[in-house]
């Protein structure tokens, strides 16, 4: 049985509702044949995602992640393929600001998602909601999860897979779920 770890985040400064929150809730009754189905929610916080991904990973050793978080500006969903070595100078839901502005200063400028971008692209193209590829998750939590995630996959016990989909503000919910449920069984095919 393959194990998929789900995440969304909770709310964050100018969002005061994160719809992936209530996705992980929708999420955690999905069936896949073939899949355990295991859902989080991170608090909106480095803290958090810091404290809570490797706790995850060890106790449910998922052979991937799936992950998701918002993006206010987007106009659809964005299927990341990149996580970017820097950190915005915003606060955090508990208001911690980061000191430097790199997550890993010296390191690479970026590191590639072990993801399965054109196969979720597909996937959400048959269920009709609008989605693209990108090559850029951001500055903030979003990009620091898909770092993280992105380090994950390259320990040898690590998750094979690490996909992050940005979400619109506005996101229609019934739009964000059928996705999600879309994108559920292209990753469990891939790592079975």
């Amino acid at each position: 049985m393959t194990t998929i770890l789900v995440t969304g985040f909770g709310p964050f400064p100018g969002a005061p509702v994160n719809p992936t929150e209530a996705l992980m809730k929708t999420l955690a009754r999905a069936r896949i044949p073939g899949a355990t189905i295991v859902t989080h929610v991170f608090a909106s916080s480095y803290a958090a995602v810091d404290r809570e991904l490797p706790a995850l990973l060890r106790r449910h050793k998922p052979e991937a992640l799936l992950m998701f978080g918002l993006a206010a500006a987007t106009p659809h969903l964005r299927i990341e393929t990149w996580a970017q070595n820097s950190l915005a100078q915003l606060p955090d839901a508990a208001g911690a600001v980061p000191r430097l502005r790199a997550i890993a200063p010296g390191r690479a400028s970026g590191l590639r998602l072990p993801t399965l971008a054109r196969a979720l692209l597909a996937a959400a193209r048959r269920v009709r909601v609008p989605a693209a590829i990108s090559g850029d998750a951001g500055d903030y939590l979003c990009n620091y999860l898909c770092w993280r995630a992105a380090l994950a996959a390259r320990r040898r016990d690590g998750p094979r897979l690490a996909a992050f989909v940005h979400v619109r503000e506005r996101q229609n919910a019934a739009d964000l779920v059928r996705a999600a449920r879309a994108f559920l069984p292209v990753v469990t095919a891939a790592i079975a």
